[in-house]
């Protein structure tokens, strides 16, 4: 990205952060005050923040204040870091480490892990409904939005179809770009469509967020599949080779390292052109080329 864009990320950033602060428990509880601890070890571990910094984006190229969208960002940041919490569980994936840090059983047990994790899928929804911004119709959108995508419909029947594949032997293209769509890409949708709904943006440009996002799910997960390979832990903050260990199939198994790229790629170039259509959409574009080449 260039200097004007790496600013702009920044600037996303560094409000997400705040906010997320802004929304601690940490110092509102009482005995049950280690839960929150917990829960803010996850969400302030840092990573890169790219689901809210979407819903930031698609609010302000829909013509909308993206300050007044803090509590979608963060609400869906709540959401995937309940998931990477669950992940690293040992009944699940069983990682160590996750963002360079020890998971978030290795450094507060196992329950209370599973107890974090639980708070952070529930939070986002109070956050959502008290917000001062927002009127009540945006409110129950954003609502049955994020609903949607973090269950059954949509991360967790990713994830359930992920764990199954393990002890599948015919794990073909179509069976994965449906996990990673469901699994990755529901969130990635989510967040493109929370900021356009923030903005109170007409029904074409939702449309046109949701074909960007799907787009850049599959090439943000196939990169992930080629990083697993080839990258390091220093570099990842998680284990690499798991993929492998877990006997999982991925478009690497399937394609090879080069293929796969191809494919991310190709599933870069189609977001690209959508992106075009939004005015103001030059950050998008160079976020979405950055997300092809990035190496953590």
């Amino acid at each position: 990205m260039d200097i004007k864009a790496v600013s702009r990320l920044q600037e996303y950033v560094e409000f997400i952060e705040n906010s997320l602060k802004n929304y601690s428990l940490s110092d509102k509880l009482g005995l049950q005050k280690s839960v929150a601890e917990a829960m803010d070890y996850s969400l302030e571990a840092g990573g890169k923040r790219i689901r809210p910094v979407l819903v930031l984006e698609f609010c302000r190229i829909c013509g909308g204040d993206y300050k007044k969208a803090a509590a979608p960002a963060c609400a869906l940041e709540m959401i995937h870091t309940f998931s990477l919490i669950h992940d690293d569980l040992p009944c699940m994936d069983d990682d160590d480490l996750r963002r360079g840090k020890p998971s978030c059983h290795k450094k507060y047990g196992e329950a209370a892990a599973v107890l974090a994790g639980d708070a952070l899928a529930i939070r986002p929804f109070q956050i959502i409904a008290d917000d001062k911004y927002l009127n009540d119709h945006i409110k129950v959108r954003l609502i049955s939005e994020l609903s949607c995508s973090s269950g059954p419909e949509g991360m967790i029947g990713g994830q359930i179809i992920d764990m199954e594949n393990e002890q599948r032997s015919s794990v073909d293209e179509a069976n994965l770009r449906q996990m990673y769509a469901l699994k990755t890409g529901a969130l990635i949708k989510t967040a493109c469509v929370m900021g356009c709904v923030s903005a109170s943006a007409d029904e074409e440009k939702i449309k046109y967020a949701e074909e960007y996002a799907e787009n850049l799910g599959l090439a943000f997960q196939i990169i992930d599949d080629i990083l697993d390979v080839t990258s390091t832990e220093n570099v990842l903050g998680k284990p690499v080779g798991s993929d492998n260990e877990e006997n999982k199939t991925t478009f690497v198994t399937l394609f090879g390292i080069e293929m796969a790229r191809e494919k991310a790629m190709e599933y870069t170039e189609k977001a690209l052109k959508i992106a075009d259509k939004f005015e103001n959409g030059y950050f998008l574009k160079e976020l979405t080329e950055y997300l092809l080449v990035r190496n953590y």
